[in-house]
C-alpha cells in the first residue's frame, strides 16, 4: 500500500512544491492549498477526516493554525527556510543592484541571520531580525519592518511580501526546490520507519489467576474467548501451559487491540464470562524469543495489581502500564537520566541508557550476586557481549567480584559479580580508582559469606528452585 502525504501550501507555492515532490516515489500526494489563514485548520482537519494519511507536510505558520486537529500519532515535518535561502536571497538583492544592508528580516532566527551575515561579511548592526512566533500576525511583522525602515526587507511571509513596504523592496526567502525536497524525503522515510516498526514482530501472554479452582478449563475458556474476538482475528494463538495463552502479532494490532496502550477490554469479558481473573503481558522485541521473554516480565508485572490489567515492555527500556480492564489511566516508565548518570556513562565509554538500565538491574536483584549469562539475558545482548561487559565495568569499580557458584557437576564455576552502579552514581564523580577502592573494601569474612551464599544459590539452582544470580554464564 503507498504511502498518503498532505502537504499544506499557500496557492502561489504550488509550482515550487510540484517541482520538489518529482523525485518523491512510491506516495500519493494529498494537495490542501490556501489563500488565507484562517482556511488552513478547517481543511486540514477535513482532509484527515475524509482521508488516510500517513504524514504531512507544512510549514511553520500553517503548522501553528493546524495543531490542535493534527492527531499526536501523526509524522510531520515542518518547512522552514535554511541559511542556503537566506543566503540566496540576499544573493538576489545585489544581483538588482540592491545593497545587501540595512535590511530587516523576518522569521529566521537570530543565530541562522548572524551565522550567514558572518559568512557573507556583512554588518550584524545593520541587520534587525524578528524570529517566528506562532502568535504573530501579518500586521504585526508589517509594523516590525516599517519600523525598522531598512531599504530591503527580506521575508518569509506570503501575506508580508503580498502587502509590500512602502520605500522599500521585498525579497522572499521562500525555501528552495531543494530544502522542500530534502524535508519531503526526511517524511516518507520516517514514515516508512513508522510502518516498519508498527509491523515488528510482537507476542502478548494471558495468563488465568492461579486462584482459579480450575485453571485447565479456565485456560481453555480464554482461548476461545479470544478466537472468537474479532480484533484477534489475525493473530495466532496457542496453549502457553497450564493457566496461560501466548499470542503472536504485529505491533499494530496490539496497539489498536488497547487502543495504544490504555486499556484491553478482553480482560473484562474474561471476568464476566469465565469468572476468573485474567491478566496480560506484551512484549516487543528484536527476536519471537524476545518478545515472549518480555511479554512473561509484562505478565508477572500484571499479576502484582489487584485487578484485571496488562503491561507492555519494549526491548529498549520502556515499560507501558497498568493497561486497565476498562479506561484505567496508562502511565509511562522510563529510564532515568540525571546529570550523574549521564556523566559516569561518558567516563566508563557506555552510553547513559545502557548504564541506566544496569542501574534498574541492580535494583531489581536488591544486592543479589549476578552472572555474566544472566547480565547479557537481562540486557537482550550475547553471552561473550555480557563478559565483556562485566570486564570493562570491573575496570571502573563499577562491580564487585563475589566469589562463584558450581551451577552442575561438570564444567567450570560460574563467577557472580555484584552490581555497584546507584553507589556511584550517588557518590558523585570520582576516579575510577576511588571507586574500585570504595566497591572494593569488603572484609575477608564477608567474602567468604558472599562467596558460600553464591554457592548455596548455585546448589538451589540446580535443584530446580531458580534462585536469580546463579546461572551459567
Amino acid at each position: 500500500m503507498a504511502m498518503v502525504i498532505g502537504l499544506v501550501i499557500h496557492t502561489s507555492h504550488r509550482a515550487r512544491f510540484d517541482a520538489a515532490a518529482r523525485t518523491l516515489t512510491g506516495a500519493t500526494l494529498e494537495w490542501i492549498e490556501y489563500e488565507n489563514e484562517p482556511e488552513i485548520r478547517p481543511r486540514v482537519g477535513e482532509l484527515l477526516r475524509r482521508k488516510r494519511v500517513d504524514g504531512l507536510l507544512l510549514g511553520p505558520m500553517p503548522y501553528a493554525r493546524a495543531r490542535e486537529v493534527i492527531p499526536n500519532s501523526l509524522p510531520v515535518a515542518v518547512t522552514r527556510s535554511a541559511p542556503l535561502d537566506l543566503a540566496l536571497a540576499w544573493g538576489r538583492a545585489l544581483a538588482a543592484g540592491i545593497p545587501a544592508t540595512p535590511v530587516s528580516i523576518d522569521t529566521f532566527g537570530q543565530d541562522t541571520i548572524d551565522e550567514v551575515a558572518d559568512a557573507l561579511g556583512l554588518p550584524r548592526t545593520e541587520i534587525a531580525g524578528l524570529p517566528f512566533d506562532d502568535s504573530q500576525t501579518v500586521a504585526t511583522i508589517v509594523d516590525f519592518h516599517r519600523r525598522a525602515a531598512a531599504p530591503l526587507v527580506i521575508s518569509v511571509r506570503t501575506g508580508v511580501i503580498a502587502a509590500g513596504i512602502d520605500g522599500a523592496t521585498v525579497i522572499t526567502a521562500q525555501p528552495e526546490i531543494a530544502t522542500i525536497r530534502a524535508e519531503l524525503h526526511q517524511l516518507a522515510l520516517r514514515v516508512k520507519s513508522k510502518q516498519a516498526d508498527e509491523l515488528r514482530f510482537a507476542a502478548g501472554v494471558f495468563l488465568v489467576a492461579p486462584s482459579s479452582p480450575d485453571p485447565d478449563r479456565a485456560r481453555i475458556g480464554l482461548m476461545n474467548l479470544l478466537l472468537n474476538t474479532p480484533e484477534f482475528a489475525d493473530c495466532w494463538i496457542e496453549n502457553r501451559d497450564r493457566r496461560g495463552v501466548v499470542v503472536f502479532a504485529h505491533r499494530a494490532l496490539f496497539e489498536a487491540v488497547t487502543h495504544r496502550w490504555v486499556d484491553l477490554d478482553v480482560l473484562s469479558r474474561a471476568q464476566e464470562t469465565l469468572g476468573v481473573r485474567v491478566v496480560a503481558g506484551f512484549g516487543i522485541g528484536a527476536s519471537a524469543r524476545t518478545c515472549v521473554a518480555l511479554a512473561e516480565r509484562a505478565a508477572a508485572r500484571a499479576e502484582q495489581e489487584p485487578a484485571p490489567g496488562a503491561y507492555l515492555i519494549e526491548d529498549s527500556g520502556l515499560v507501558i502500564g497498568p493497561m486497565g480492564a476498562g479506561s484505567t489511566a496508562l502511565t509511562f516508565t522510563y529510564r532515568a537520566h540525571d546529570a550523574g548518570l549521564e556523566d559516569l556513562a561518558a567516563e566508563v565509554g557506555l552510553s547513559a541508557g545502557t548504564l541506566s538500565r544496569l542501574a534498574a538491574i541492580e535494583r531489581g536483584l536488591a544486592g543479589r550476586p549476578v552472572s555474566p549469562g544472566e547480565l547479557a539475558a537481562s540486557l537482550g545482548i550475547t553471552d561473550p557481549s555480557g563478559r565483556r561487559l562485566i570486564r570493562k565495568l570491573s575496570e571502573r569499580g563499577l562491580v564487585v567480584d563475589e566469589g562463584s557458584a558450581q551451577v552442575s557437576r561438570k564444567g567450570r564455576p560460574t563467577r557472580l559479580y555484584r552490581l555497584a552502579i546507584t553507589a556511584a552514581t550517588t557518590a558523585g564523580p570520582t576516579s575510577a580508582a576511588g571507586r574500585t577502592s570504595a566497591a572494593g573494601r569488603t572484609s575477608a569474612a564477608g567474602r567468604t559469606s558472599a562467596a558460600g551464599s553464591a554457592a548455596a544459590a548455585g546448589s538451589a539452582a540446580v535443584a530446580g528452585t531458580g534462585v536469580a544470580g546463579a546461572v551459567r554464564s
